[in-house]
């Protein structure tokens, strides 16, 4: 298994072959190549016998010493005339069970339960919050969730019946351990990225990638997915997505529905820098089976939030000195706290007209990302949130922010970054890079960052300039750009993301801005590969 990379230090160079979205022959001798050197062997002299010998030993010597920086499925084997993969091979990584019908019953109690104990009122308005008054304070809070003591009671006795109401863990449903991500539509493509990522830096866990329906998956992708021991799921097979009327509902319900009982869950902008995978052999993963990381900002909730979960008596401020939770990533042990993720999925059935606004009072994060630790809390299921701020990422030359870097959890003494949820500029290659591609395939009429003067990045696409501040370095503690465009020359190259124009622009990007060489393969083709390209890096 790979390492995690820690790029700054890595001057090893590699070579990589890219298929360009072909796939090679099965063997890397034809049969004709065989027949030719058959003959040649038969009729040769010693003179000849002697140079053929140095030159199989000097090309055994150029390939042995190479490794890949591709991920993709056609060249992942290790032959004399491939450079080899350092991402664990797909069948080292076994694929997600078939999801049995269960969790389609499962939720149609949840549904009966949720449908019969409405909050009141039926519903709330989504108070939107002037950012130039600066953070809400709690005079403010009191006076942004418009809700009557008499709605407040009601909406508590319907919580208690909830509670009560719950049905028990399904045993025998969920197995093992996984990592769930929702992806569909344009991100996708922002998913494929950050699961490129997730091989690349080790992980070898299974993964089920969430989407609400067949309309929303790219052509092709799945496929590769699976050889990568990824699989796609469709919510629609589960439940009915008329009920859910925002997308920042569904994610809840893919951790529900999903196959494993122990979740690490990404959204798809979402991008691993280090392996989770250790997470789930963690101290304090396996002390409170839950993880959650913190937001920016304290708790925003209406004071009747406590007295409604049943957390206080009356309405309390007491929520108000607390971290709000950042839910890009989350940790959660089924079997552990089933109770509270059945609560937490009550919480997002009637999170736009109700839940989210009571949890967030329309101030910034609006949505499902609190619903989380409040479950946890009305139940009373020991969680851990962790401690360490989050490191805003800035684009390079300004004071602009591009993302979040979140810790990993599992030693807080001694701080690591594991994530890079890239909330506001997300990593896709052709989002940076491609010109007219998302008019070309039909997508949502757009322009991408090299096309798009009022971008933040434009100039760093047009000139070849890093994206991420490097001066953020050492507070960071490594540098994952380099890698990150990696994976994003994988998919331009060699992917159904790519095309020729975007893959040539991928590269000349990299040539300009890191120093990487790309060359053709001539031994590739000679021996019937087709056009091959190996990269070297910097």
């Amino acid at each position: 298994m790979r390492a995690p990379p820690e790029l700054r230090d890595i001057k090893v160079d590699l070579e990589m072959d890219v298929t360009d979205g072909r796939s090679p022959p099965q063997s890397p001798f034809n049969k004709s190549i065989f027949r030719k050197l058959r003959r040649l062997l038969r009729h040769a002299n010693r003179r000849h016998l002697a140079i053929l010998s140095i030159f199989a030993f000097l090309v055994f010597i150029t390939f042995r010493s190479t490794k890949s920086l591709t991920s993709s499925p056609s060249w992942r084997s290790s032959g004399l005339f491939a450079c080899s993969s350092t991402r664990p091979h797909s069948t080292t990584i076994t694929l997600p069970p078939t999801l049995p019908i269960a969790p389609s019953r499962t939720w149609d109690i949840l549904r009966s339960i949720y449908d019969a104990h409405p909050p009141k009122p039926s519903y709330m308005p989504h108070p939107v919050h002037d950012s130039d008054l600066g953070f809400p304070t709690h005079e403010m809070l009191k006076d942004m969730v418009k809700i009557t003591e008499a709605d407040a009671y009601a909406s508590r006795i319907e919580h208690e019946s909830v509670v009560r109401h719950l049905p028990p863990y399904p045993e025998d449903l969920f197995k093992g351990r996984g990592i769930v991500m929702l992806a569909g539509g344009k991100y996708s493509e922002f998913a494929a990225t950050a699961l490129g990522m997730l091989r690349e830096v080790g992980s070898q866990l299974p993964v089920e990638v969430w989407m609400k329906n067949r309309a929303e998956e790219k052509e092709g992708w799945c496929e590769e997915l699976g050889k990568e021991g990824m699989a796609c799921r469709r919510l629609q097979d589960y439940m009915d997505m008329s009920t859910l009327s925002h997308p920042y509902q569904w994610k809840i319900f893919t951790v529900l529905f999903s196959s494993f009982q122990e979740v690490i869950f990404l959204d798809a902008d979402d991008i691993p820098i280090r392996n989770p995978d250790v997470i789930f052999d963690s101290a304090i993963y396996r002390d409170k089976g839950a993880i959650l990381w913190p937001d920016y900002w304290k708790h925003t909730g209406s004071p009747w939030l406590p007295y409604i979960v049943g957390i206080s008596d009356e309405a309390s401020e007491m929520l108000q000195e607390e971290k709000s939770a950042e839910s890009g990533q989350l940790v959660w042990d089924k079997e552990r706290h089933w109770k509270s993720l059945c609560l937490a999925a009550y919480y997002n059935y009637y999170g736009p007209q109700y839940y989210f606004t009571l949890i967030n009072s329309g101030w910034a994060g609006w949505g499902d990302k609190d619903t989380f630790p409040m479950a946890l809390k009305a139940l009373k299921e020991p969680y851990h949130q962790v401690s360490q701020e989050i490191v805003t990422v800035f684009i390079n030359g300004t004071v602009r922010g591009i993302g979040m870097v979140q810790a990993d959890p599992t030693n807080e003494t001694n701080s690591k970054p594991m994530f890079l949820h890239s909330n506001i500029v997300k990593w896709s290659m052709r989002d940076f890079l491609c010109v007219g591609c998302w008019v070309l395939d039909g997508s949502t009429a757009m322009i991408s960052h090299i096309e798009n003067p009022s971008s933040p990045i434009n100039s760093h696409m047009l000139e070849g300039k890093r994206v991420f501040s490097t001066d953020q370095l050492p507070d960071i503690g490594m540098d994952a750009e380099p890698l990150i465009w990696e994976v994003m020359e994988n998919l331009a190259c060699g992917s159904v993301w790519g095309n020729k124009q975007v893959c040539q622009q991928a590269r000349d990007h990299m040539s300009r801005t890191f120093g990487y060489q790309f060359k053709p393969s001539r031994m590739a083709s000679l021996l019937g590969y087709g056009d091959r390209v190996c990269a070297t890096r910097p």
